[in-house]
């Protein structure tokens, strides 16, 4: 795990780092998953393998949760104490980018009405579901900069993007590059 970029406002923190959402050692990582909650591939898959099907077991019983919607479930083995669900848009679905800011806000939320204090989420939408990986950089950090600022009561005290290849990676530090010239 590598630190690229960090950013303090209002004594909370803003991260993006280069690495496995799995190895992170937060309160929850957030899962870009889709509305039935099966976690075959992409980001879901790995959190599966290797947190143990007790995810998915739990996720099941959930059952669905729509576009723009997060839902909560244990960590199983993974270093993190939880695993927000987080349902971003496909591309080409209509209002995506609205849908997008959904999922993020509704992620930070729900892990604030749990007193978490510190959450990392990947580059939801932008893997398998076509999202545009520029647009998705710059509605994640927006809307969870936004949060910090509009919610300062909010147990979180971290908020990180995790990220795994150099193509999205590059993304994000030009919108982490643009708002630190912002603060």
């Amino acid at each position: 795990m590598k630190i690229i970029s960090q950013h303090k406002i209002d004594g909370k923190n803003l991260r993006l780092v280069q690495g496995d959402i799995t190895s992170r050692e937060v309160d929850a990582i957030v899962n870009a998953a889709n509305s039935l909650l099966q976690h075959g591939g992409g980001v879901a898959g790995a959190i599966v393998r290797k947190g143990g099907q007790v995810i998915q077991d739990e996720s099941d019983k959930i059952g669905f949760t729509p576009v723009g919607t997060a839902v909560i479930t244990g960590a199983g083995k993974l270093p993190a104490k939880f695993v927000i669900h987080a349902v971003g848009p496909r591309m080409g679905e209509g209002d995506e980018d609205n849908k997008l800011k959904n999922a993020v806000l509704n992620s930070l939320m729900l892990a604030s009405g749990k007193g978490l204090k510190s959450i990392s989420m990947p580059a939801i939408s932008s893997g398998i579901f076509g999202f545009p990986k520029d647009r998705c950089a710059a509605i994640l950090i927006s809307e969870s900069l936004n949060y910090m600022k509009e919610t300062p009561k909010s147990s979180l005290e971290l908020i990180e993007f995790c990220v795994y290849d150099d193509l999205t990676l590059g993304y994000f530090k030009k919108e982490f590059d643009r708002i630190s010239q912002a603060i």
